[in-house]
């Protein structure tokens, strides 16, 4: 079977596709590769910013620890105030009695 011109130029046709083919595809691993990059420092700056979350939490947890333990020493102030306020209304009472017995 002999070549013909149309053959030729089919060939030729194919090869210059293949080619065009071979440079779209290039661009594309180019993109892909900028895209790549770009998720690459989107995902330092997750990990930077989970950081940052977890350091605020533990912040937030060591001072929530802090307010509860003064919110209980309060708690125990004002319920031993409250246990002193009947003696301090007797004395009270008392010192008013004193008062009125002197000439």
């Amino acid at each position: 079977m002999e070549p013909t011109d149309l053959t030729i130029e089919i060939l030729k046709d194919i090869r210059t596709e293949i080619r065009a083919n071979g440079a779209r595809l290039d661009q594309t691993n180019e993109r892909l590769d900028q895209t790549i990059d770009r998720l690459d420092q989107t995902n330092d700056r997750l990990e930077a910013l989970h950081q940052r979350v977890v350091e605020s939490e533990i912040r937030m947890a060591t001072a929530l620890t802090d307010v509860a333990g003064t919110v209980r020493d309060m708690a125990g102030m004002i319920r031993a105030s409250n246990d002193l306020r009947p003696r301090v209304e007797n004395c009270e009472r008392d010192i008013l009695d004193l008062k009125r017995r002197l000439p």
